[in-house]
């Protein structure tokens, strides 16, 4: 069924087209080079990126596309997947329709076209999310989440070039603000404070939170408030808002029939030698040893799910069906945004006290300690 729809959709040439630019490699970029090239964002650099994007974005999406063609269990067929699938499909289409970017003229119709591609995969996250739920409805639920691995790596792999694709074109696209913040090239903020960004990625958490209970547990935050590092903010800022999401909906839940006073969420940041830690502990509860190894799959929650309530996401904002908890997505995403540029997100849990969660950005050697994860 799939592949009938598939073609009766897009046509047999577009279809050999996909696996053509599919088969073909992938080239990696660095932080480094995207600080340094982003520098100076001159009338020739920009035809530059633009040029080298209308070659490097069909075969990052053309490799997702086939991907999510062929995925085990019948994931594949799920109609949110199909969505997604064809969302990867026309904008592989108008990306291979664009014509050669020979001037100024024409790299910024395509800068105009490519951020259009952007917004149109807004909602893949939780459309994705919407068909695992789908495929878990119908699978048999003995099954072990271990046993599904193939659909974790998939996910992983999905994701993390999901987060390529949206950085490159994100990146070429701010380089042409006219009026830049301070210290900003593009995405990346050269003198960025994490203690800045944690202190507004808590007050969003917290806003979700007393939308979601009425009330919500401070939070505190320690560290150099003169320290900065150069990173991507957004990257930052979503990873200390899912981590603070969790904390807050962990510690609300344990003590909202308690006569105490829910204790606060601490975050601690720390400047060392070659990593910044960003650390979010909490009173909770924690979790069982059994449920570590689910914690890091998009399988598994806790919660209830909201996309249940919102079936259709296709004209939908993210925004509009963010709650506190339920897509299973959050920490395994943020161990993806962690590890995109050689970090990581390890999480210790304190059965019957808490959880602890720790946050690694490498910032000083990310030139000479590329990420491999930087070729996805």
């Amino acid at each position: 069924m799939a592949a009938k729809k598939l073609y009766e959709s897009f046509s047999k040439g577009l279809i050999e087209d996909v696996h053509k630019w599919g088969s073909m490699k992938q080239t990696g970029v660095s932080l480094k080079y995207m600080m340094e090239f982003g520098s100076r964002p001159t009338p020739r650099n920009l035809l530059i990126s633009s040029q080298f994007l209308h070659k490097e974005l069909p075969i990052r999406i053309a490799r997702r596309a086939i991907d999510l063609q062929n995925l085990p269990y019948g994931l594949s067929l799920k109609p949110a997947v199909l969505k997604v699938r064809d969302w990867y499909l026309d904008s592989f289409r108008d990306l291979r329709s664009f014509p050669d970017i020979k001037d100024q003229t024409d790299e910024l119709e395509f800068t105009r076209m490519i951020n259009l591609v952007k917004v149109r995969h807004n909602n893949v996250v939780p459309m994705m999310a919407l068909g695992v739920q789908q495929l878990k409805k119908d699978l048999d639920p003995k099954i072990d989440y271990k046993d599904l691995d193939e659909i974790h790596q998939f996910l992983d792999r999905f994701y993390m070039s999901r987060i390529g694709i949206r950085m490159l074109i994100g990146q070429h696209v701010a380089l042409h603000d006219p009026n830049p913040p301070p210290d900003c090239v593009g995405y990346i903020h050269t003198k960025m404070s994490p203690l800045e960004v944690a202190r507004t990625a808590s007050e969003d958490a917290r806003s979700i939170c007393l939308r979601e209970y009425g009330s919500a547990p401070n939070v505190n935050i320690y560290g150099d408030p003169n320290f900065t590092f150069p990173y991507v903010p957004t990257h930052l800022h979503l990873m200390v808002f899912e981590l603070v999401k969790n904390s807050l909906r962990a510690v609300e839940e344990r003590f909202v029939d308690s006569d105490k006073v829910a204790p606060p969420i601490r975050i601690i940041v720390a400047d060392g030698l070659e990593d910044v830690t960003i650390k979010v502990s909490d009173e909770g509860g924690g979790i069982p040893r059994s449920g570590l190894p689910k914690i890091f799959t998009y399988l598994y929650s806790t919660a209830r799910n909201p996309l249940d309530e919102h079936s259709d996401l296709e004209t939908t904002d993210v925004a509009t069906v963010s709650t506190l908890a339920g897509y299973g997505y959050g920490l395994p995403i943020s161990r993806l945004y962690a590890r995109y540029f050689g970090g990581d997100l390890q999480i210790i849990s304190m059965e019957g006290y808490g959880m602890v969660l720790m946050l690694i950005c490498i910032y000083r050697g990310w030139e000479i300690r590329k990420s491999p994860y930087l070729d996805i």
